[in-house]
Protein backbone atom coordinates (compact mmCIF):
# COMPACT_ATOMS: atom_id res chain seq x y z
CA UNK A 1 0.00 0.00 0.00
CA UNK A 2 1.39 3.54 -0.92
CA UNK A 3 0.05 6.97 0.67
CA UNK A 4 -0.26 8.26 -3.62
CA UNK A 5 -2.99 5.53 -3.99
CA UNK A 6 -5.07 6.82 -0.82
CA UNK A 7 -4.78 10.40 -1.93
CA UNK A 8 -5.81 9.10 -5.55
CA UNK A 9 -8.75 7.28 -3.99
CA UNK A 10 -9.44 10.12 -1.68
CA UNK A 11 -8.98 12.78 -5.26
CA UNK A 12 -11.47 10.53 -6.83
CA UNK A 13 -14.41 10.09 -4.60
CA UNK A 14 -14.16 14.00 -3.34
CA UNK A 15 -14.37 15.06 -6.72
CA UNK A 16 -17.18 12.73 -7.62
CA UNK A 17 -18.72 13.76 -4.09
CA UNK A 18 -18.42 18.10 -5.40
CA UNK A 19 -19.77 17.23 -8.74
CA UNK A 20 -23.12 18.09 -8.24
CA UNK A 21 -21.76 21.87 -7.92
CA UNK A 22 -20.67 21.55 -11.14
CA UNK A 23 -23.73 20.35 -12.87
CA UNK A 24 -26.01 22.85 -11.16
CA UNK A 25 -23.84 25.20 -12.98
CA UNK A 26 -25.36 23.96 -16.39
CA UNK A 27 -28.89 23.40 -14.95
CA UNK A 28 -30.12 25.50 -17.67
CA UNK A 29 -28.95 22.81 -20.09
CA UNK A 30 -31.22 19.90 -20.31
CA UNK A 31 -30.29 16.65 -19.28
CA UNK A 32 -30.21 14.54 -22.31
CA UNK A 33 -28.66 17.42 -24.24
CA UNK A 34 -25.57 17.94 -20.91
CA UNK A 35 -25.65 13.72 -21.26
CA UNK A 36 -24.80 14.01 -25.00
CA UNK A 37 -21.98 16.38 -24.03
CA UNK A 38 -20.74 13.96 -21.24
CA UNK A 39 -20.15 11.17 -23.37
CA UNK A 40 -18.42 13.94 -26.67
CA UNK A 41 -16.22 15.40 -24.35
CA UNK A 42 -15.13 12.13 -22.09
CA UNK A 43 -14.46 10.65 -25.06
CA UNK A 44 -12.06 12.81 -26.71
CA UNK A 45 -10.52 13.40 -23.48
CA UNK A 46 -9.83 9.74 -23.05
CA UNK A 47 -8.97 9.51 -26.64
CA UNK A 48 -6.50 12.69 -26.14
CA UNK A 49 -4.73 10.47 -22.93
CA UNK A 50 -4.24 7.25 -25.21
CA UNK A 51 -2.90 9.50 -28.42
CA UNK A 52 -0.26 11.04 -25.52
CA UNK A 53 0.56 7.91 -24.25
CA UNK A 54 0.59 5.86 -27.97
CA UNK A 55 -1.38 3.42 -27.10
CA UNK A 56 -4.07 3.52 -30.33
CA UNK A 57 -2.74 0.32 -31.55
CA UNK A 58 -3.06 -1.45 -28.26
CA UNK A 59 -6.51 -0.16 -27.91
CA UNK A 60 -7.52 -0.70 -31.59
CA UNK A 61 -6.01 -4.70 -31.20
CA UNK A 62 -7.76 -5.13 -27.63
CA UNK A 63 -11.19 -3.51 -28.79
CA UNK A 64 -11.97 -4.93 -32.21
CA UNK A 65 -13.38 -8.43 -31.39
CA UNK A 66 -16.84 -9.38 -31.03
CA UNK A 67 -17.13 -10.06 -27.83
CA UNK A 68 -15.41 -7.38 -26.27
CA UNK A 69 -17.91 -5.05 -28.44
CA UNK A 70 -20.70 -7.09 -27.23
CA UNK A 71 -19.67 -6.52 -23.19
CA UNK A 72 -18.78 -3.01 -23.92
CA UNK A 73 -21.91 -2.30 -25.79
CA UNK A 74 -24.11 -3.53 -22.18
CA UNK A 75 -22.06 -1.69 -20.63
CA UNK A 76 -22.54 1.95 -22.43
CA UNK A 77 -26.26 1.16 -22.37
CA UNK A 78 -25.71 0.98 -18.67
CA UNK A 79 -23.16 3.90 -17.86
CA UNK A 80 -25.45 5.94 -20.02
CA UNK A 81 -28.64 5.42 -18.12
CA UNK A 82 -26.96 6.11 -15.01
CA UNK A 83 -25.40 9.14 -16.41
CA UNK A 84 -28.79 10.89 -17.39
CA UNK A 85 -30.52 9.89 -13.84
CA UNK A 86 -27.49 11.33 -12.55
CA UNK A 87 -27.83 14.95 -14.17
CA UNK A 88 -31.54 15.04 -14.13
CA UNK A 89 -31.59 13.99 -10.56
CA UNK A 90 -29.33 16.88 -9.43
CA UNK A 91 -31.07 19.71 -11.29
CA UNK A 92 -34.38 18.75 -10.63
CA UNK A 93 -33.85 19.31 -6.85
CA UNK A 94 -32.83 15.73 -5.82
CA UNK A 95 -29.38 15.46 -4.99
CA UNK A 96 -29.69 13.92 -1.50
CA UNK A 97 -31.55 11.29 -3.31
CA UNK A 98 -29.12 10.78 -5.50
CA UNK A 99 -26.45 10.44 -2.77
CA UNK A 100 -28.85 7.34 -1.50
CA UNK A 101 -28.61 5.68 -4.55
CA UNK A 102 -24.56 5.19 -3.97
CA UNK A 103 -25.42 4.72 -0.29
CA UNK A 104 -27.44 1.74 -1.77
CA UNK A 105 -25.18 0.75 -4.24
CA UNK A 106 -22.48 -1.40 -2.07
CA UNK A 107 -24.88 -3.69 -0.77
CA UNK A 108 -26.66 -4.44 -4.20
CA UNK A 109 -23.56 -5.24 -5.36
CA UNK A 110 -23.17 -7.62 -2.70
CA UNK A 111 -26.35 -8.64 -3.64
CA UNK A 112 -25.71 -9.81 -7.30
CA UNK A 113 -22.93 -11.18 -6.28
CA UNK A 114 -24.71 -13.61 -4.76
CA UNK A 115 -27.65 -14.18 -6.82
CA UNK A 116 -25.49 -14.35 -9.97
CA UNK A 117 -21.84 -15.05 -9.37
CA UNK A 118 -23.10 -17.30 -6.80
CA UNK A 119 -20.85 -15.98 -3.88
CA UNK A 120 -21.22 -16.99 -0.38
CA UNK A 121 -22.40 -14.18 2.69
CA UNK A 122 -21.29 -14.42 5.99
CA UNK A 123 -24.41 -14.90 8.12
CA UNK A 124 -23.93 -11.22 9.92
CA UNK A 125 -23.56 -9.85 5.79
CA UNK A 126 -27.57 -10.40 6.18
CA UNK A 127 -28.30 -8.43 8.35
CA UNK A 128 -27.50 -4.95 6.54
CA UNK A 129 -28.82 -6.07 3.64
CA UNK A 130 -32.23 -6.24 5.23
CA UNK A 131 -31.90 -3.19 7.06
CA UNK A 132 -30.66 -1.68 3.60
CA UNK A 133 -33.95 -2.68 2.21
CA UNK A 134 -35.96 -1.66 5.09
CA UNK A 135 -34.84 1.60 4.81
CA UNK A 136 -35.97 1.74 1.18
CA UNK A 137 -39.24 0.54 1.99
CA UNK A 138 -39.76 2.73 4.63
CA UNK A 139 -38.82 5.92 2.16
CA UNK A 140 -41.70 4.37 -0.45
CA UNK A 141 -44.12 4.48 2.25
CA UNK A 142 -43.40 7.30 3.45
CA UNK A 143 -43.03 9.35 -0.26
CA UNK A 144 -46.01 7.16 -1.11
CA UNK A 145 -43.79 6.18 -4.38
CA UNK A 146 -40.60 4.48 -4.50
CA UNK A 147 -37.37 6.56 -4.34
CA UNK A 148 -36.97 6.40 -8.14
CA UNK A 149 -33.78 7.73 -8.75
CA UNK A 150 -31.47 6.65 -5.92
CA UNK A 151 -33.08 3.13 -6.86
CA UNK A 152 -32.16 3.41 -10.79
CA UNK A 153 -28.52 4.87 -9.99
CA UNK A 154 -28.12 2.06 -7.30
CA UNK A 155 -29.43 -0.83 -9.88
CA UNK A 156 -27.43 0.41 -13.15
CA UNK A 157 -24.23 1.19 -11.14
CA UNK A 158 -24.47 -2.02 -9.63
CA UNK A 159 -24.76 -3.58 -12.65
CA UNK A 160 -22.47 -1.84 -14.80
CA UNK A 161 -20.10 -2.67 -11.95
CA UNK A 162 -21.01 -6.35 -12.18
CA UNK A 163 -20.29 -6.40 -15.90
CA UNK A 164 -16.72 -4.56 -15.35
CA UNK A 165 -15.72 -7.24 -12.85
CA UNK A 166 -15.25 -10.07 -15.45
CA UNK A 167 -14.51 -7.41 -18.48
CA UNK A 168 -11.59 -8.13 -20.41
CA UNK A 169 -10.60 -4.22 -20.88
CA UNK A 170 -8.76 -1.83 -18.56
CA UNK A 171 -10.46 0.80 -16.99
CA UNK A 172 -9.04 3.53 -19.61
CA UNK A 173 -9.59 1.31 -22.70
CA UNK A 174 -12.79 0.12 -20.98
CA UNK A 175 -14.29 3.65 -20.63
CA UNK A 176 -12.60 4.69 -23.82
CA UNK A 177 -14.81 2.66 -25.73
CA UNK A 178 -17.91 2.82 -24.03
CA UNK A 179 -18.37 6.38 -25.02
CA UNK A 180 -17.05 5.70 -28.28
CA UNK A 181 -19.81 3.16 -28.81
CA UNK A 182 -22.74 6.10 -27.54
CA UNK A 183 -20.34 8.89 -29.68
CA UNK A 184 -22.31 8.53 -32.80
CA UNK A 185 -25.92 8.75 -31.06
CA UNK A 186 -24.64 11.46 -29.10
CA UNK A 187 -22.67 13.58 -32.12
CA UNK A 188 -26.55 12.89 -34.13
CA UNK A 189 -28.51 14.10 -30.71
CA UNK A 190 -26.19 16.79 -30.78
CA UNK A 191 -26.81 17.86 -34.36
CA UNK A 192 -30.21 17.52 -34.17
CA UNK A 193 -30.56 20.16 -31.43
CA UNK A 194 -28.22 22.64 -32.47
CA UNK A 195 -30.10 22.61 -35.72
CA UNK A 196 -33.10 23.86 -34.49
CA UNK A 197 -31.72 26.48 -32.60
CA UNK A 198 -31.98 25.42 -29.39
CA UNK A 199 -28.41 23.83 -28.44
CA UNK A 200 -26.67 25.35 -25.67
CA UNK A 201 -23.67 25.66 -27.88
CA UNK A 202 -24.81 28.07 -30.46
CA UNK A 203 -27.50 29.82 -27.99
CA UNK A 204 -25.09 29.54 -24.97
CA UNK A 205 -22.21 32.19 -23.65
CA UNK A 206 -18.84 31.20 -23.22
CA UNK A 207 -18.83 30.00 -19.87
CA UNK A 208 -21.63 27.54 -20.74
CA UNK A 209 -19.59 26.15 -23.83
CA UNK A 210 -16.35 25.76 -21.53
CA UNK A 211 -17.86 23.98 -18.28
CA UNK A 212 -19.82 21.54 -21.44
CA UNK A 213 -16.40 21.17 -22.97
CA UNK A 214 -15.15 20.27 -19.38
CA UNK A 215 -17.49 17.48 -18.51
CA UNK A 216 -15.36 15.58 -20.44
CA UNK A 217 -12.28 16.03 -17.59
CA UNK A 218 -14.50 16.02 -14.90
CA UNK A 219 -15.93 12.49 -15.79
CA UNK A 220 -12.54 11.18 -17.14
CA UNK A 221 -10.47 12.33 -14.51
CA UNK A 222 -11.73 10.92 -11.38
CA UNK A 223 -12.02 7.46 -13.32
CA UNK A 224 -8.60 7.38 -14.28
CA UNK A 225 -7.63 8.87 -10.17
CA UNK A 226 -9.97 5.57 -9.10
CA UNK A 227 -7.82 3.12 -11.74
CA UNK A 228 -4.39 4.34 -10.34
CA UNK A 229 -6.22 4.12 -6.56
CA UNK A 230 -7.00 0.64 -7.27
CA UNK A 231 -3.87 -0.70 -7.79
CA UNK A 232 -1.83 0.91 -5.35
CA UNK A 233 -4.06 0.18 -2.05
CA UNK A 234 -6.35 -3.13 -0.62
CA UNK A 235 -9.77 -3.27 -2.01
CA UNK A 236 -11.13 -3.11 1.61
CA UNK A 237 -9.61 0.60 1.85
CA UNK A 238 -11.20 1.24 -1.62
CA UNK A 239 -14.27 -0.10 0.18
CA UNK A 240 -14.76 2.04 2.96
CA UNK A 241 -13.37 5.28 1.56
CA UNK A 242 -16.19 4.95 -1.53
CA UNK A 243 -18.75 6.56 1.31
CA UNK A 244 -16.58 9.86 0.68
CA UNK A 245 -18.52 10.64 -2.37
CA UNK A 246 -22.27 10.17 -1.35
CA UNK A 247 -21.47 11.44 2.26
CA UNK A 248 -20.69 14.84 0.18
CA UNK A 249 -23.28 14.62 -1.88
CA UNK A 250 -25.59 14.38 0.96
CA UNK A 251 -24.65 17.49 2.92
CA UNK A 252 -23.68 19.70 -0.48
CA UNK A 253 -27.74 18.58 -0.90
CA UNK A 254 -29.12 20.02 2.28
CA UNK A 255 -26.20 22.33 3.26
CA UNK A 256 -25.59 24.28 0.29
CA UNK A 257 -28.97 23.68 -2.06
CA UNK A 258 -31.08 23.44 1.09
CA UNK A 259 -33.18 20.48 0.41
CA UNK A 260 -35.45 19.36 2.35
CA UNK A 261 -34.49 16.64 5.68
CA UNK A 262 -37.78 14.99 6.87
CA UNK A 263 -37.78 13.12 9.84
CA UNK A 264 -39.27 10.08 7.47
CA UNK A 265 -36.08 11.07 5.31
CA UNK A 266 -33.79 10.68 8.19
CA UNK A 267 -35.24 7.40 9.53
CA UNK A 268 -34.86 5.69 6.11
CA UNK A 269 -31.50 7.13 5.60
CA UNK A 270 -30.50 6.17 9.13
CA UNK A 271 -31.61 2.28 8.10
CA UNK A 272 -29.32 2.90 5.40
CA UNK A 273 -26.33 4.34 7.31
CA UNK A 274 -26.80 1.34 9.95
CA UNK A 275 -26.52 -0.91 7.10
CA UNK A 276 -23.28 0.02 5.64
CA UNK A 277 -21.95 0.88 9.23
CA UNK A 278 -22.60 -3.38 10.31
CA UNK A 279 -21.28 -3.60 6.68
CA UNK A 280 -17.66 -2.40 7.13
CA UNK A 281 -17.52 -3.77 10.94
CA UNK A 282 -18.12 -6.97 9.95
CA UNK A 283 -16.08 -7.27 6.96
CA UNK A 284 -13.17 -5.39 8.44
CA UNK A 285 -13.45 -8.03 11.30
CA UNK A 286 -13.56 -10.88 8.92
CA UNK A 287 -10.65 -10.09 7.06
CA UNK A 288 -8.35 -9.49 10.46
CA UNK A 289 -9.63 -13.20 11.51
CA UNK A 290 -9.05 -14.45 7.80
CA UNK A 291 -4.93 -14.10 8.41
CA UNK A 292 -4.76 -15.48 11.89
CA UNK A 293 -6.64 -18.54 10.41
CA UNK A 294 -3.99 -19.08 8.04
CA UNK A 295 -1.07 -18.20 9.82
CA UNK A 296 -2.16 -20.99 12.85
CA UNK A 297 -2.45 -23.49 10.14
Amino acid sequence: MTPSGIWYAIGAYAAWGFLPVYWKLLQHVPAPELLAHRIVWSFVALALVIAGTRQWRSFREATMRRRVLGIYTVAALLIGVNWLTYVYGVNAGFIVETSLGYFINPLLSVLLGVVVLRERLRPLQWLPIALATAGVVYLTIAYGAPPWIALILAVSFALYGLIKKTAPLGSLFGLTLETGLLLIPALGYLAVVESTGDGAVLTGDAATVTLLVGAGVVTSLPLLMFASAATRIPLSLVGILQYIAPTLQFLIGVVVYDEPLTSERLVGFGLVWIALVIFAVEGYSARRVEPSVAEAE
